[in-house]
């Protein structure tokens, strides 16, 4: 399973991601949650939403990469990632980081640490600056 917070980390993410999965042989779910809200602003997640998605699926697939999507919104953006993973069995749990400040992450909540604790599946981390591959 690989979480996206955006259409920037979802182009950070799809090379490295994309070569590891064929080398694997993985089939690959896309996951965005994004936190419930009303009339415009709830609008621009789901187009934002739908975009990382559709692009992260689109390098994907051109690795030659089974991919499944899922679109998401929970106030709990941690809890509905490990609820998916368990539903799905996942096997891996990967999540680009976004780059934001420590406000922003604080107001938004600290997605990887929560997933971290809260599961026993292994997550795969990449830092906001990851150039390289795997």
């Amino acid at each position: 399973m690989i979480a996206v917070s955006s259409p920037w980390a979802s182009e950070r993410i799809a090379e490295p991601l994309g070569d590891m999965a064929k080398r694997l042989g993985a089939e690959v779910l896309v996951v965005h949650v994004s936190r419930p809200s009303g009339g415009q602003m709830r609008e621009q997640e789901q187009a934002d939403g739908e975009s990382a998605i559709s692009l992260l699926r689109q390098k994907l697939e051109e690795k030659g990469v089974n991919v499944q999507t899922l679109l998401m919104f929970s106030d709990d953006i941690a809890r509905a990632i490990l609820n998916t993973a368990v539903e799905r069995q996942v096997t891996l749990i990967v999540l680009g980081l976004t780059g934001k400040n420590v406000f922003a992450r604080l107001l938004a909540g600290n997605v990887p640490v929560e997933l971290i604790k809260n599961t026993k599946v292994p997550v795969l981390l990449f830092p906001p600056d990851h150039k390289g591959g795997i």
